[in-house]
């Protein structure tokens, strides 16, 4: 079924055609992108209508990174955009120190390949300063940051340290502070990578840190601006609105950064009259295009990089996606939307993965849900003796 789907061709244009017919409703001559021209455009530039034969590290830096909060969501966003992607094509880059993770966009942790690792983090940087001026910085008055830099990397250096290690040895030197603020101001000022084996699949490990300089051994880009990154992200999640690059970044004031270079950019307004901004050659492909099953990670920027999600998932689903905890969980994407939630359960005599719709799925979806789902329990339990679909 995926490869009848994924034969039918593509029409870059009829969305930007359809649209133009429209665009007299707005009255400002701004072609109108509905939430479904929109989503397939998305899914086009998430690798999500076919899979792509882009490299991982070509992958990770046009889609800018992963969401990676947890050791294994990265593996299977690639296997769900990927051609033959293995598990060990990430592990590998990560051990030979291409591909990193750290804190990025949104203060979350991300896994990016070492280049970008040294140009995205100076650019968001200001998010990351604005972050420490809450509880944490107010009990740091009257710390010395260099200082504080200077020790926490001179123990880093020496290996690397968990948040809670460096908190309690940097308490030492500033005794009667708050060691979790204390560790958390390096958090921010300092670059930090997690090192393996931390994010190696099926290897285990607490998170611990060192400076990204010091483990790439190259200097950060600091003078990388804001202005190409959200070029990048157009191309990654396009057509967006300030707003969605705002959500997306953490950063504020883009339309400072947007209006010098509106002159190079498409320009498109949604249903609600929102300007949306795009690139001139960036891919929008009908909104009829067939678009095969999906499985996303927990964590998945698809789900975090906008202001208004409803291109890839209807609001009144949200809440039993995105937990009170903090915990965007694993979803399935029928006709390119959101329809439910999975999780694969270990046990004894093997794995079973379990779908959860959010409403009932016509027999076609949910017999071609099934067949991709074969496949991801290929990839992420290829060890079980026995493999198990079932919907709850």
């Amino acid at each position: 079924m995926e490869n009848h789907r994924l034969s039918q061709p593509h029409r870059p244009d009829a969305a930007l055609k359809a649209a133009a017919k429209r665009s007299s409703s707005t009255g400002n001559g701004a072609p109108v992108l509905g939430p479904r021209a929109l989503g397939r455009a998305l899914l086009e530039r998430q690798l999500l209508l076919r899979r792509s034969k882009l490299s991982v590290s070509e992958a990770l830096e046009h889609l800018v990174g992963l969401q990676a909060q947890a050791p294994n969501p990265p593996y299977i966003g690639l296997w769900s955009r990927l051609s033959g992607f293995h598990q060990d094509d990430l592990a590998a880059l990560i051990k030979d120190r291409r591909a990193v993770r750290i804190a990025l966009m949104r203060s979350t942790i991300h896994l990016v390949t070492a280049r970008d690792c040294l140009t995205l983090r100076p650019v968001i940087q200001p998010f990351m300063d604005k972050a420490l001026k809450g509880n944490h910085g107010k009990l740091l008055t009257g710390v010395d940051s260099d200082e504080l830099v200077s020790a926490a990397r001179t123990m880093m250096e020496e290996h690397p340290m968990t948040y809670n290690e460096l908190g309690l040895r940097l308490g030492e030197l500033w005794p009667g502070r708050n060691t979790e603020a204390l560790a958390v101001a390096v958090r921010i000022w300092v670059p930090l990578v997690q090192v393996p084996p931390r994010g190696i699949w099926g290897e285990s490990g607490q998170a611990v840190h060192t400076p990204a300089d010091v483990w790439l051994g190259q200097e950060l880009d600091r003078d990388a601006m804001p202005g190409p990154t959200l070029l990048r992200y157009l191309a990654a999640f396009g057509p967006a609105t300030i707003q969605d690059m705002q959500v997306w970044s953490g950063l504020t004031r883009l339309r400072e950064v947007i209006e010098p270079m509106r002159q190079g950019l498409r320009v498109f307004r949604d249903e609600q009259g929102r300007e949306l901004f795009d690139l001139p050659d960036a891919p929008l492909p009908d909104p009829d295009t067939p678009a095969p099953p999906r499985f996303l990670a927990e964590f998945d920027n698809m789900l975090l990089s906008y202001a208004d999600r409803s291109r890839i998932i209807a609001d009144h689903y949200r809440p039993r996606v995105f937990t009170i905890n903090g915990i965007i969980r694993a979803t399935f994407l029928v006709d390119g939307q959101v329809r439910g939630i999975w999780r694969i359960e270990r046990h004894r005599s093997g794995a079973t993965l379990i779908i959860e719709p959010f409403e009932p799925l016509a027999g076609a979806d949910r017999e071609a849900l099934v067949q991709e789902g074969r496949k991801l329990l290929s990839f992420a339990a290829a060890d079980a003796a026995e493999l198990d679909i079932q919907f709850h």
